[in-house]
């Protein structure tokens, strides 16, 4: 990277964090919003027709207001980034990332299809298998980071073990959770 393209490519990898955080936060919260209307098949008539059509338009506006146009421009500003500094693409590290983003962003685009799909009144996913689905997301943002900050550093094999790990971990939790809901409607 040249010195005088430096200050350009600070600003734009400073938007391109902002909006990966936004991006995030929408892909999270659209999830969970998925979970509750998903649970709302559980309520009485008149109070699931009003949360379910609630949930609609709560996901609607999630998704069209924050997470795709968040993903867009995080796409947007990485791809700016690589043009101001193409030395970037040697780098063996932003390949790894570049694999993460393709599953974040095929992520992304399953949840799209979820939220028409409970739209449409099709319930194909329970609340735990959302609850799981959304742990997707957390594990794909820890392997995207660790890779960023720990480039060449890290050691691959080791890298997978651990992401394994974690995921078993989180997987682990979301079934005690499961397991602690279930006791406590007893």
């Amino acid at each position: 990277m040249t010195d005088y393209l430096s200050p350009y490519y600070y600003y734009i990898q400073s938007v391109h964090i902002i909006f990966v955080v936004s991006w995030m936060a929408g892909l999270f919260y659209s999830v969970r919003l998925f979970i509750y209307h998903t649970e709302a098949n559980d309520r009485p008539e008149v109070e699931r027709v009003i949360l379910q059509t609630e949930f609609e338009k709560i996901e609607a506006r999630l998704w069209n207001i924050i997470a795709t146009p968040a993903m867009i421009l995080t796409i947007a500003a990485g791809v700016t980034m690589i043009f101001v500094n193409p030395a970037l693409l040697k780098m063996p590290w932003l390949h790894v990332k570049l694999g993460f983003v393709v599953l974040l962003i095929a992520y992304h685009f399953i949840c799209q299809r979820i939220m028409r799909q409970l739209k449409r009144g099709i319930f194909t996913l329970s609340s735990f298998q959302l609850r799981l689905w959304n742990e997707v997301a957390t594990i794909l943002l820890v392997a995207i980071v660790f890779t960023v900050v720990l480039k060449s550093a890290v050691d691959w094999l080791y890298g997978l073990a651990g992401l394994i790990i974690f995921s078993m971990v989180i997987m682990t939790f979301v079934k005690l959770y499961k397991k602690y809901r279930e006791k406590s409607k007893d």
